[in-house]
This record gives structure tokens, sequence and C-alpha cells, in this order.
């Protein structure tokens, strides 16, 4: 077997997310407290003055090889810490503890815009991120027109990059990454932008460097067909860390093995909770909208969540409330609860199981936590289990248009129903139905 090219060693990295509850009283503070203010009560008085920062290990202990001309695909779902060993691989980012040796040079393609400079020029980027990677002027002109002719922006080669799409971004950023020649060529599922027949070439160029040029090429990526047509080798990750390291198909059997087990969260067992705990909250189970356990949902998609609970003993608790409130980056976006959608008071006694139903699903692709809430008569909480679970949305034809969600945006809005038309400036009027279809008048 070849040299290792890559070597980790017991490689963590820990970030401290949340804050201090109540601290700052700029304004600033203060509006950031009355837009979180609709969410507070889904949690204990005890729990509302504390300090939220907490440690998020993003990979932990994570040891392995790669050698020089394998290409190891790295899968995994949202938050299992790939994009984070990317990084970390890249030196964008330093290790919290472990060790990592490289031998060559490494080019890294995690972002839109990554290594671009948005003022300079998309000529000019290319002799700067060549320059970044090591290379020499010489090097990079020997090189320039190929990187040209591959992303097919030469119309555009002397605007600056700021003004680019996002896909004009990957393009460049991919021909400049991919025929500068690393020993190394790391690729994050950036990819995803592109348009399909750019993506094919990619896939393409990847295998050349691969295969014919003795080049080693790391690739993370949703797309399983992808993995399975290029690696030999594949890596599953979760939670931080390396779950399964082997060939192709039996990490990807193994992926999709424990898939199906996430549809159905268990929370008996969870110790981490708040509460009275006259009665918890069992379990999440997921759905979609054609009743089949779902690890995955598409945006647009209709989405059931079915929570059980149980009361102990005899007891018959009234006017009780059970809310899902849904997260992502830390910050609350949508809030599920039968209180809110229903003023019929809701009495629990014994196990049984409450059902929400989410139609078009309006998040675009990302991982999304939930926290689970039950509360009793008199504003009691009765369990709070922050980060139940979490959902992978996978980016979808929410709006019928044809069209995925727009690019560089993704995990980072909530999906809206909405229509436009142009209207004159006379018109008193430009109300129009939801959902309706306006027709757009024809420009002179």
């Amino acid at each position: 077997m070849s040299e290792a090219v890559i070597k980790i060693d017991n490689l963590s990295k820990r970030y401290m997310i949340g804050r201090q509850g109540e601290k700052g009283d700029g304004l600033r503070h203060v509006l950031e407290r009355a837009a979180r203010a609709p969410f507070s009560m889904f949690k204990s008085k005890a729990s509302r003055g504390s300090a939220t920062t907490q440690e998020f290990w993003a990979t932990k202990n994570v040891s392995l090889e790669i050698h020089a001309g394998e290409m190891v695909g790295i899968i995994g779902r949202n938050g299992a810490g790939k994009s984070t060993l990317l990084k970390l691989l890249s030196r964008i980012t330093e290790p919290t503890s472990g060790s990592i040796r490289i031998r060559g040079r490494v080019a890294s393609l995690l972002e839109v815009g990554t290594g671009f400079h948005p003022e300079l020029t998309g000529r000019e980027n290319i002799f700067l991120n060549g320059a970044i990677l090591g290379m020499s002027r010489v090097e990079i002109k020997r090189k320039f027109d190929d990187i040209v002719e591959f992303s097919e922006i030469s119309k555009f080669l002397d605007t600056p990059v700021k003004r680019y799409s996002s896909g004009m971004y990957v393009r460049l950023a991919f021909a400049v990454a991919a025929h500068l020649e690393p020993e190394i060529l790391i690729v994050d599922e950036v990819l995803a932008v592109g348009d399909a027949e750019f993506q094919k070439r990619c896939l393409g160029k990847m295998e050349d460097v691969a295969i014919n040029e003795g080049r080693t090429v790391i690739l993370v990526s949703h797309q399983l067909s992808a993995i399975q047509n290029l690696c030999k080798r594949c890596i599953l990750m979760d939670s931080g860390q390396i779950v399964f390291d082997g060939k192709t198909a039996d990490t990807l059997e193994r992926y999709t093995s424990r898939a199906v087990g996430l549809t159905s969260v268990e929370l008996s067992e969870r110790i981490d909770r708040d509460g009275k705990g006259d009665a918890i909250l069992t379990y999440l189970k997921f759905f979609d909208g054609k009743g089949q356990p779902a690890s995955e949902i598409i945006s647009g998609q209709n989405l059931v969540i079915k929570v059980g609970f149980q009361v102990h003993g005899d007891l018959t608790l009234t006017n009780c409330i059970i809310g899902l409130t849904v997260m992502k980056d830390s910050q609350p976006l949508i809030v599920l609860s039968t209180d809110l959608a229903d003023k019929a008071p809701l009495v629990l006694n014994g196990a049984g199981e409450v059902e929400f139903v989410v139609p078009d699903l309006p998040f675009s692709g990302g991982c999304y936590h939930i926290s689970s809430y039950l509360g009793s008569e008199g504003s009691v909480t009765q369990d709070w289990v922050d980060d139940a679970a979490s959902l992978d949305v996978v980016d979808g034809d929410f709006y019928g248009s044809g069209k995925i969600y727009r690019d560089g945006w993704q995990g980072k809005v909530v999906l809206v129903h909405h229509s436009w038309r142009i209207c004159s400036s006379s018109e008193s009027d430009g109300s129009i139905p939801l959902g309706s279809k306006v027709p757009v008048p024809a420009m002179s």
C-alpha cells in the first residue's frame, strides 16, 4: 500500500455554543429578548435565568489514515462533523486536541467563494488562489487557459467576483482547485449548487485527478450515487465520530440501516430533562405526508410528528400544553403547540400520543433541532427536553416552480408561499390572494 499522506490521531474540535440568558442591556439585547418572548413559556423558571453556554464537540477522538491516490468519500447526517473535519484538514480552523500530519499541498473547496476576494476580478482571483496554494506565477500562467475553459466564465473574467452568481463562484473555485495540481484535493457539498452538467464534469475531473494523476481526493456529499461511483473507500460519521470506515458498499449499507432507526427518538430514558415529572414525553416519531417513517424530509412535503406521553399513576392533568420548538443554530424558528393551534383544553391521563401535522414543510435544506415541552394547569412545567431530536431537511421544489431553493441560503430562512406581479403606479390596490397565479404583463 502507498504511504499515508494524511494521518489523524485523536482529533477533536470543541465549540462553546449559546450565551448567558439575560446579559446585555443595549437596544439590540432588548429587541432580541422581545423576539424570543413567545418561546419563553417552554422553559421552566429555573432554567430561564441560568447560563445557556455549553460545550459542543463537532469532532471527537477522530483517528484515520488516507493514502496517496485514494479517493475517499465521507457521509453522514447533517451535523455529523463532516464539514468540521474538512476545515481542520484544510487548516481553516485549529483543533482543540489531537494532531494532523499532511504530506503535500492541499487545495480545498468548502464553501462558495472561499479564498476569493470579492473586489478582485476572476482573473486576479485565479492568481491569488494559486499563490495561496503555493504555486508560482509561471505555474499559474501555464494552467490559466485550462482553468478559464473549464469554468466557462471567460466573458466575466475581468468582472469583480462579488457580482458573480453562486454557480459562477463554484465553477471558478473548482477549476482553480482542480487544475493547480495539489497533491490533496478536498471537496465539500458545495458542488450541489452547480447545474447538472457542471456537476458531471466536476465528478469526472475528480476521478481523473485520483485515477490518472495519482492524487488524493476527499469528497463529502449527500449524493450517495456520486460517492458510490467514485469512491472505493467511504467513511461514515455521526455525532463527530467515525462509526464505520470501509468499502463504499458496506458503508452505504450501514448508513441506510442507521437512518431507519432515526425515524423514532426515544425520550423516556433521557435524564437531562427539567420539570415536575408527573407526566413525561416518551418519544418523537417522524413520518412523511404518505405516512411512511422518514429520516429526512424534503422541503415542501407534509411532515407528521407523533409525540408520545405518559402520565404517572392515576393522575389526570388538565389544561395541558404539548409543544415543540424547532430551532436552527440555537435560534427558535417555529413553535408547534396544542394550545396555540386549538382553544379546546387538553386533558391527559395514562399513556398516549399527540400528532402534529405540518403541511408544506417551510424549511430550506439543513439540520434542525427540536426541543419538546409538556405543561399543565397553572403554567406548571411537567417535562422539558432540550434538543430532544434533530430533523434533516433536503431542499425541494417548495414553490412548484421547477427550481430548487436559492443557492447559498440553505438552512437560513423559513420559506413562505407568496406571489408577485408588476403593478403600475396608478393602481391603488395591488393585493393578491395568497397562492394565486398572477399573469405578468408583457414588458415593452
